[in-house]
């Protein structure tokens, strides 16, 4: 029987000689760490709230036929620093831009996925020249009715305790719960894939230094000026989504003129996991289209 290791209690940089990442930089000291596949014109991937580039681990492989794909880990998640940080969007829109500034990308499309769907909007106005188009994927950013799980995670001591348990039913329940729809894709070997950089020290601070920022929403300006902008958009969205609820993308679809929206009938809050054929489809159609 294999020993457990404890969350939040790995070193980064042994963490990653025993599970090797893929590209790491330092941007103004600080590290980025970012997965690059296929050539082609330049797509991002960026993962959401306490996610990863492992969010994409259904899409890479299908995107990397067509484009340069880049799945980067945000500040505070995956492979990157975890020190504290003033997290926010705009320091996630700063990492974007040092990051394609290094990587010498001018443009790229941008596809991201809630927490990362907002940093892609605000990242979109307040860099629009760098935006060739844009998939928003149960993206925050407009108001929506929060959660009581996502209450309860930020009062103060608990969710420290919880995520600290010595046991993988806590985070398997909140996957199930709120981001995979088929609790049966939920495999040993995703669990890890998904959540293996919890492992890591830091995390747990950094994912609820986020959360107890409460900025998820606060993106209605930007929403606003993204429609007045000519950033071809489209919105993708599990039709059983708890976190980001279904209205909030129909909502935010009619503040952005000219906008398409893709409804996935058999996924909650991860519809590039829980139905990544057609999710894959309709992402090379619109960005080739």
């Amino acid at each position: 029987m294999s020993t457990f290791v404890g969350w939040d209690s790995q070193p980064l940089d042994d963490w990653a000689q025993v599970h090797p990442p893929g590209y790491l930089v330092k941007l103004e000291g600080r590290k980025t760490h970012f997965v690059r596949k296929g050539e082609g014109p330049a797509v991002i991937l960026i993962h959401g709230f306490n996610l990863d580039h492992n969010t994409w681990i259904e899409n890479m492989d299908v995107l990397a036929r067509y484009f340069t794909v880049y799945a980067v880990d945000l500040w505070g998640s995956g492979f990157s620093t975890r020190e504290p940080l003033d997290y926010g969007f705009a320091l996630f829109v700063e990492q974007i831009r040092q990051l394609m500034d290094h990587l010498k990308l001018a443009r790229a499309h941008l596809v991201g996925h809630s927490m990362g769907g907002g940093t892609a909007i605000a990242f979109s106005t307040a860099h629009s020249d760098r935006v060739d188009r844009m998939i928003l994927v149960d993206s925050v950013g407009i108001q929506r009715p929060t959660t009581l799980r996502e209450r309860m995670f930020r009062l103060p001591w608990l969710p420290e305790f919880l995520q600290s348990l010595p046991t993988d039913l806590i985070r398997k329940k909140n996957l199930v719960d709120f981001w995979i729809h088929d609790p049966d894709l939920l495999t040993e070997e995703v669990f890890k894939a998904l959540t293996g950089f919890q492992k890591i020290e830091g995390s747990t601070r950094a994912a609820l230094d986020i959360l107890r920022r409460d900025f998820f929403n606060t993106l209605g300006g930007e929403i606003d000026r993204l429609g007045e902008l000519s950033i071809r958009t489209m919105l993708l969205w599990g039709r059983h989504d708890i976190a980001v609820p279904i209205e909030a993308g129909w909502a935010m679809h009619g503040r952005l003129p000219g906008s398409r929206f893709e409804v996935f009938d058999r996924s909650s809050h991860m519809p590039n996991f829980d139905e990544p054929d057609r999710f894959n489809d309709l992402v090379v159609g619109f960005l080739q289209g």
